[in-house]
């Protein structure tokens, strides 16, 4: 559970960095985000959890 916190905290930090940094392109990207649909939102969204979790599982195994 500790390392799921630290991960959940983490996504945070990142976020917050891409707001911080670059607040015109992050509206930009959210502006565009509107005018894509639901369905390739979802495929998008189920592609990154695999991939997070195909990453995860290689940074668990090299440490």
């Amino acid at each position: 559970m500790k390392d799921l916190n630290a991960a959940l905290c983490l996504v945070l930090v990142v976020e917050g960095l891409f707001l911080f940094a670059l607040p015109a392109a992050w509206k930009r990207v959210a502006a565009l985000l509107q005018s894509v649909g639901e369905r390739e939102l979802r495929i998008a969204g189920a592609a990154m959890i695999v991939i997070g979790l195909l990453a995860l599982q290689l940074v668990r195994s090299v440490s």
